[in-house]
């Protein structure tokens, strides 16, 4: 269950009435790993997130990939649910992924332990050495080039394609386009990173990564996670509603990204890569 239906109060133009609204669903999902070879099969707990139900073996599949524990989707032999009752009417669900015998995987290697809420994610000095050691998918210089025009189009598609956000208003999304403005991909999630991870784990699972000739765009603002998470998928041009911190934009500069914020109906802020941004009238 993606929505959750509440009976509320409602003011408008002076005159109160009773209604019902959607609600977008938050509950934990707990990513738990197997892996090793035969009586040496181990089973780890590797993250805890908040997130909105749905597409959760994607969301497991990209965030194993953009944190570089996984390289392709043949490192995973299958997902499955392993839940049980946890507070109320909320799920904690548990879902165990099962890598590959021969995929290496040192527990104690890992850089933090990760706990991630549906509005931050995971970020720290790890994440960034992370970007240096295990991808091999850095955007290509000048490559896509895109007109500016183009990216003027990019949020009624991204929003005309969002029906957790049509009834809920409370929902993010992680919009994939090809270099003429067509949507090519899209996952929603009440977290944003984690409508990041949903994307690339459908990528992953098409045989689309590296999406090195496509353009990501999120709901919200550009945060220095979701900068190394496209980052690990090679996508060269990250476009946000709203703001980059400071962080996203040293690294997105670092690495030969472009990045965009603020876009508008007619306006918007390059921040890095200009190069690939056709200045058109």
């Amino acid at each position: 269950m993606t929505t959750s239906s509440k009976s509320i109060w409602k003011l408008d133009s002076g005159a109160w009435s009773r209604k019902d609204d959607q609600l977008a669903v938050e509950e934990p999902l707990e990513i738990r790993i197997a892996y090793g070879q035969g009586a040496d099969r181990r089973q780890e707990s590797l993250s805890v997130t908040m997130r909105t139900p749905g597409n959760d073996p994607e969301l497991a599949i990209g965030f194993l990939f953009t944190e570089g524990i996984i390289g392709s989707a043949a490192d995973i032999l299958s997902t499955r649910f392993v839940g049980t009752q946890w507070e109320g009417d909320m799920q904690y669900n548990s879902l165990l992924v099962e890598l590959a015998p021969g995929l290496s995987f040192d527990p104690g290697k890992l850089s933090r332990h990760f706990y991630t809420a549906s509005s931050c994610g995971v970020c720290g000095k790890g994440s960034i050495e992370l970007v240096r050691t295990q991808t091999c998918f850095f955007p290509i210089a000048r490559r896509p080039v895109v007109a500016a025009s183009t990216l003027f189009a990019f949020p009624d598609r991204l929003r005309n394609a969002q029906p957790l956000f049509s009834c809920t208003g409370g929902i993010h999304a992680a919009g994939l386009f090809d270099r003429e403005g067509a949507l090519l991909l899209l996952r929603e999630d009440v977290g944003r990173h984690n409508a990041l991870d949903k994307l690339v784990g459908a990528a992953l699972r098409e045989g689309r990564i590296p999406l090195r000739d496509q353009a990501l765009m999120v709901s919200g603002r550009a945060s220095f996670e979701l900068v190394q998470k496209a980052l690990m998928a090679g996508i060269p041009i990250l476009i946000a509603v709203g703001a980059p911190s400071s962080l996203a934009v040293d690294l997105a500069e670092e690495y030969g990204m472009t990045l965009v914020g603020f876009l508008r109906e007619n306006s918007f802020n390059v921040y890095t890569g200009e190069h690939r941004i056709l200045m058109d009238e």
